[in-house]
């Protein structure tokens, strides 16, 4: 954990505060931050599912398996 001081714009704290349903200025900044990890998390899982990578569907095995008789 740090002690920062930094200079925010209000308006958009204010905006973010009622986005997120947050009270205080750490709350506010905290949950912004977690929402850009979410976010790239998300963008992450979305360029894997682009290009397959990691997942065994291009494996015949696998792929009978996943069907049911």
């Amino acid at each position: 954990m740090r002690k920062t001081s930094v200079d925010v714009d209000d308006r958009l704290l204010d905006q973010v505060r009622d986005v997120l349903g947050t009270s205080s200025i750490k709350e506010t900044v905290d949950g912004a931050l977690r929402e850009v990890m979410r976010a790239e998390a998300r963008r992450q899982e979305i360029r894997a599912l682009a290009v397959m990578d990691g997942l065994d569907l291009a494996d015949e095995k696998v792929m009978a398996k996943a069907w049911r008789s």
